[in-house]
């Protein structure tokens, strides 16, 4: 299932993330839900996509790198 929006992802993203994250996120799972059959695999796909620009810092928040 796409998402429309970043307000659609989920908390787990949204919570965490920065918008600029989100939206790489939100692209990245888009986009592998065309290509593979399994949600897991796009969620895998875009964590990866997101970890490609951010890290996080000491104290455990997502920044970019």
């Amino acid at each position: 299932m796409p998402y429309r929006s970043t307000s659609e992802l989920p908390d787990s993203v949204k919570d965490n993330l920065p918008v600029h994250a989100q939206e790489i996120f939100k692209e990245a799972f888009n986009s592998a839900t065309e290509e593979y059959d399994k949600e897991e695999t796009a969620y895998k796909v875009a964590w990866s996509a997101v970890k490609q620009k951010y890290g996080k810092n000491k104290d455990g928040e997502w920044v970019k790198k």
